[in-house]
């Protein structure tokens, strides 16, 4: 249950049925990212592809000494395409690979163009999504419902997208979906269709116990991808942005050149891999740690190069000593980066606040901590506005709710009318009337706390109290306790056994806590093995856009008296 391994070993096995000799890859938006997650450029260098070509790309020069790989998704527009190309081919030879289940029209339609016939192979391989890590997986797919219903065209992407994850990973699964979700039943409707209509591409080696897809909605837990991170992985996405393992440092002032853009990589960077799941503090000391290292290492590399064999030693540990010297440049940087914005935004203050919200039930001194923040001008306007948003959502029923005081102290801030209108959309998106995990159970509030955000028995850290509400579901299923009034089968079988083979899907986008939560969850239950994957991976302005594009726009703070009910559009 290898995400990451799965695609890698589709663009391995593509490369060497194309044979030896000298290669261009043409590839579409979509699968150029799939590919760029799990294998470097210099990787495939060394496969003898020289040329990387988007099949859209109108200048393309012909080149007959080159063979094409095509690796595509199954869409009108490349077939399209591809029909236009195989009638004046640019290149000698055409390996052709799909990422999904291509049609038999298509297929007919291609061969009817291939009258030179240049093309050698027809195949799918199923890398119709985003490796993550080698345990998430996602459809970088922003805005996916509107209002509590799928967008048709997001719907099929979905499909195809979470079909191919399990065909890629040879899992046939029984399927369970929260029940409070109307996407969650369509899209597990959906899936089922595909797995019914190719039976035969579903028809793997049968295991004991059989695998499962839990579908859940990313509604029923509006607080996660609001909170700042602190562990590195969630952190650089939270605060810089992360897409398809690429990080955007030209804001950064006093960037060099080479580090407008860097790379972060479990597969490629062992600092990455070792570190991207501990805590900032732990990180600080580990970049010291490297730097160290480094400067060890240095003297020796520049030593006198007095004999030949001194030569050939330092040109054999040269390149070593140049990808060390890129990595602690990368991560220096963006650790100081990091550094700089929590001390400029203040975060530290902020984030214990968050987790006040999250995780206590201490009314009066929320309202006090939250009025302190939203009065420091040091606290940005989206963190301000996610300090209101958290304490929407944390005391939405209160009798003395200080909501419409808190609404006003953000207008008293200036800035745009924008962060206050969300406010209202957040409540309306994710709210008590909608979340399905205390439906059925009308606690208080201390119960429903206890449930949805574990509390504070053995926390070591103020920062990292909160525990995403996955990570109670999937410990419930894991010990086959998870209730299926809540969470029903679809079909009439049922799991007798505890499930061993998991993939639990988040319509609305996942988060790198979520993510954190799973790699514990896999670490810490042998003979578990999970896997996350989403239609996203939100950080909170990533979230803030998918509520606004689901049409809850929430109203100017003007009428903004209480914090309106979700008209459930069911």
């Amino acid at each position: 249950m290898n995400a990451v391994l799965a695609v890698r070993q589709y663009v391995s096995k593509m490369i060497e049925d194309s044979g030896p000799g000298m290669k261009v890859l043409l590839m579409d938006r979509e699968t150029t990212g799939a590919v760029s997650v799990v294998y470097t450029q210099s990787e495939i260098l060394q496969r003898e592809v020289y040329l990387f070509e988007r099949l859209d790309s109108p200048n393309r020069e012909p080149m007959k000494h080159l063979k094409a790989i095509c690796f595509l998704r199954p869409t009108k527009e490349n077939v399209e395409l591809l029909v236009q190309e195989l009638r004046r081919p640019k290149y000698s030879v055409y390996f052709i690979y799909f990422s999904n289940v291509i049609s038999k029209s298509d297929v007919k339609a291609l061969a009817e163009a291939d009258e030179q016939e240049v093309v050698a192979e027809v195949q799918e391989f199923y890398g119709d999504y985003i490796a993550v890590n080698p345990h998430v997986f996602s459809l970088n797919l922003l805005g996916c419902c509107r209002g509590r219903s799928w967008d048709p065209a997001q719907l099929t992407r979905t499909t195809q997208g979470l079909t191919a994850l399990l065909l890629s990973l040879k899992k046939c699964p029984m399927i369970r979906y929260q029940l409070s979700s109307e996407p969650a039943k369509r899209l597990a409707e959906c899936v089922k269709q595909v797995i019914t209509k190719e039976y035969e591409l579903f028809d793997f080696r049968r295991t004991e116990v059989p695998p499962l897809l839990l579908i859940l909605d990313r509604s029923d837990d509006a607080i996660t991808p609001l909170l700042n991170q602190w562990t590195y992985q969630a952190m650089v996405h939270e605060l810089l942005g992360i897409n398809n393992n690429r990080i955007d440092l030209s804001r950064v002032p006093g960037i060099s050149k080479d580090l407008r853009e860097v790379v972060l990589s479990a597969e490629n960077d062992e600092f990455y891999a070792n570190n991207m799941y501990l805590n900032f503090a732990e990180i600080g000391t580990n970049i010291k740690n490297l730097m160290e290292d480094f400067q060890r290492r240095k003297p020796k590399e520049q030593q006198k190069l007095e004999s030949i064999a001194d030569m050939k030693a330092f040109v054999e540990n040269y390149p070593q000593f140049k990808k060390m010297s890129g990595t602690v440049s990368k991560h220096v940087t963006v650790v100081g980066e990091l550094s700089r914005l929590v001390a400029e935004r203040n975060l530290l203050e902020v984030s214990e606040v968050e987790q006040e919200l999250a995780c206590q039930n201490d009314h009066s001194s929320a309202l006090q901590s939250v009025r302190r923040l939203l009065q420091s001008p040091r606290v940005s306007e989206l963190d301000a506005a996610r300090l209101v948003m958290l304490y929407a959502l944390r005391y939405e029923r209160h009798g003395s709710s200080g909501l419409p005081a808190l609404l006003e102290e953000l207008r008293g801030r200036g800035g745009t009318d924008r962060y206050r209108k969300l406010v209202s959309a957040v409540v309306e998106y994710g709210g008590k009337r909608v979340r399905g995990s205390d439906l059925f159970s009308p606690k208080d509030a201390v119960a429903i706390t206890k449930q949805f955000l574990k509390g504070l028995k053995g926390i070591e850290n103020v920062y990292t109290q909160h525990q995403p509400l996955l990570q109670e579901t999937l410990d419930q299923l894991i010990k086959g306790k998870l209730k299926d009034s809540q969470y029903p089968y679809l079909g009439p079988n049922t799991l007798r056994d505890r499930p061993q083979d998991i993939i639990v899907f988040l319509i609305g986008g996942a988060t790198y806590e979520e993510a954190l939560a799973v790699f514990n969850l896999n670490r810490s239950n042998p003979g578990v093995r999970i896997v996350l994957g989403g239609t996203t991976i939100h950080n909170t302005r990533s979230f803030l856009e998918e509520v606004t594009a689901a049409g809850f726009r929430g109203r100017s703070a003007d009428s903004s008296q209480v914090p309106p009910r979700s008209s459930s559009r069911r």
